[in-house]
């Protein structure tokens, strides 16, 4: 019972944000009684940490199998890229922007949490980028892991791109734009070109 809840409080949250969905509204869903969520959580605090660090898990799972398929770095990160914004839903409710605002204790656990996950994978992409001559030797792969992160979380926040202006499908297209062509070779550009024209298409 106690994943049914994560699941479905995952769904609802990521669909509606964490705000607004309320104890009841995840008990009506699931047509269960609000005890039998306090069962297994105490508060909503507690029910948002499982489900973050849950999908969170999920997430993480997912770009490492992303990453052990991918041809060659470019495309991991489009892939990958896919991927996220398809379990998130396109993030329209910009969930890590709410949890952010109503839950910083848990925002910067995660924060935390993603940074490790990225700055590692991100230098190993980045290594092989330069192994396979797609990216130039001279990069400081530690500095652009890093760059690349905070990039990445810095688009989500809406004080700076709010969602009326920007949706996240168009920030993300134009980041991994703008991050890729600071890196590439001749050779990666015409992978990378490749992309951005199916993508324009």
């Amino acid at each position: 019972m106690r994943e049914k809840i994560i699941q479905k409080s995952a769904e609802l949250f990521l669909t509606l944000g964490f705000k607004s969905v309320t104890m009841d509204d995840i008990a009506n869903e699931m047509a269960i009684s609000k005890k039998t969520i306090y069962v297994h959580f105490s508060n909503k605090t507690k029910l948002v940490e499982a489900v973050t660090f849950e999908v969170f898990a999920n997430i993480c799972e997912g770009i490492d199998g992303i990453c052990n398929t991918s041809p060659n770095p470019i495309q991991q990160l489009y892939d990958i890229k896919i991927f996220v914004m398809q379990y998130l839903k396109n993030e329209k409710t910009s969930p890590q922007y709410q949890l952010k605002k109503y839950y910083p204790q848990i925002y910067q656990r995660l924060h935390l949490k993603q940074f490790e996950k990225m700055h590692e994978s991100v230098k190993e992409s980045l290594q092989k980028g330069i192994d396979t001559e797609l990216f130039r030797s001279n990069i400081n792969v530690d500095f652009i892991s890093r760059m690349y992160f905070n990039g990445m979380t810095g688009i989500k926040d809406d004080t700076y791109f709010p969602s009326e202006l920007y949706t996240m499908e168009y920030l993300m297209e134009n980041f991994l734009e703008y991050h890729l062509r600071a890196i590439v070779t001749d050779k990666g550009l015409q992978i990378l070109n490749k992309f951005i024209i199916s993508n324009q298409s």
